[in-house]
């Protein structure tokens, strides 16, 4: 791997920061474990432990996603809603995600309890953030009925489990991330890593199957640019 010398080495780090952004990148960008990531840059003559990635994905994996979150467009004002259970430590949670019409994820938000007062906590969280949405999808949980009413007067609610396809298929990155580290050792975990993985995710991922091949190529190069662009916005 190229390390190039335009970027200043980050204080109290042993690294330049190209190999700990890399690195933060393979974890988030395939489905690895530290011990994987720690192999991937010891074959590139990088030795690192696994608990030094470990440190470096928790450090900046936050920093990356506040980069994205900043720097992408507008969501569409349509928006998809949904809660999937989680165990951690043997205590059921539930991750609420949002996404728009596109597929972006918007946000997530683990919590304890699948009730009005809970949906009314993420709705309110996401209205904050992006504004009042057009229209609202989500299953037929009664609890979102009076947070979107309340919160989003002009909206229209749509509750169909059979419109919320697209947001049922994003929690199958979850599940695979969370079989890969063993299921999440803490509700604080489970938010840190996601709220980083899912807006990673954001930019790497983008619809092979709408785009030609040129197209493809094109965003991929656009998204190494922008990692390059946040690398160098890195700070100890």
């Amino acid at each position: 791997m190229k390390i190039p010398s335009s970027f200043s080495r980050l204080k109290g780090f042993r690294f330049p920061r190209e190999v700990i952004a890399y690195a933060v990148w393979a974890y988030y960008r395939f489905s690895m474990s530290t011990a994987d990531v720690e192999d991937l840059l010891a074959e590139r003559g990088i030795i690192v432990s696994r608990e030094t990635v470990r440190l470096w994905v928790n450090r900046f994996g936050a920093h990356f996603a506040d980069c994205i979150r900043r720097d992408r467009p507008k969501p569409n004002n349509k928006w998809h809603l949904d809660e999937v259970v989680i165990t951690i430590c043997g205590v059921k949670y539930w991750l609420w995600r949002a996404i728009d019409a596109d597929g972006n994820v918007l946000d997530i938000l683990v919590q304890q309890r699948r009730n009005a007062r809970a949906a009314k906590r993420f709705f309110k969280k996401l209205i904050k953030q992006f504004g009042e949405p057009r229209v609202v999808v989500t299953d037929k949980l009664r609890s979102y009925i009076e947070p979107v009413k309340t919160l989003a007067p002009e909206a229209d609610h749509r509750a169909h489990k059979g419109l919320n396809n697209s947001i049922e298929n994003s929690h199958r990155a979850t599940r695979k991330r969370e079989k890969i580290m063993g299921r999440f050792k803490s509700p604080r975990q489970a938010q840190r890593f996601l709220c980083a993985h899912d807006q990673i995710n954001v930019i790497f991922h983008p619809r092979r199957y709408q785009l030609s091949s040129h197209s493809f190529r094109h965003a991929r190069s656009d998204a190494f640019a922008l990692w390059a662009d946040y690398t160098s916005e890195m700070s100890a």
